[in-house]
């Protein structure tokens, strides 16, 4: 594979709904692309150089920690803003629905009122649906995610104000 067809390739790639692509060539040769998050600025960079396949697979593998380790600092970011007051977090891992159909209003917004076992979201996780309920009373100050967002165990969801 020359230059130019890993150039056309790349294009042709970028312009796809496709998120991941490999070739491995009898020879040797081994291309890797990929649009998810920590892995696409490594080692996409990594096959346009063409070089031996021992280069591209060893470094590939060290780019697995990272994208494990940046994970864990989104975490962090979220959390150093918790202080303003209780959270409501996700208790699952899954899909957040705000609201009960897509035509039907939130369960809750902001400056709305919230009492200790009002249900304000839905996950969705394996085709099952799980009621998020408040544990805490109070007002809705902030929502943190967004409409069938990708959410994570943990993550907070909702800010709220005691009172």
């Amino acid at each position: 594979m020359n230059f130019n067809e890993i150039k056309d390739l790349m294009a042709e790639f970028n312009a796809s709904p496709t998120r991941e692509l490999e070739i491995t060539e009898e020879n040797g040769f081994r291309l890797r692309l990929s649009k998810n998050d920590a892995p696409q600025r490594g080692e996409a960079q990594q096959p346009v150089t063409p070089s031996a396949s021992q280069p591209t697979t060893a470094p590939a593998q060290p780019a697995q920690p990272v994208e494990a380790s940046q994970p864990k600092e989104e975490p962090a970011q979220t959390k150093s803003a918790e202080p303003e007051g209780p959270v409501i977090k996700a208790p699952m891992v899954g899909t957040v629905y705000l609201q009960a159909k897509p035509d039907s209003p939130a369960y809750v917004t902001v400056g709305q009122p919230v009492h200790k076992g009002d249900v304000v979201c839905i996950i969705e996780a394996m085709k099952m649906m799980t009621e998020i309920k408040s544990d805490v009373d109070g007002v809705i100050a902030e929502v943190l995610v967004d409409n069938e967002d990708l959410v994570e165990f943990d993550q907070p969801l909702f800010r709220v104000t005691e009172g």
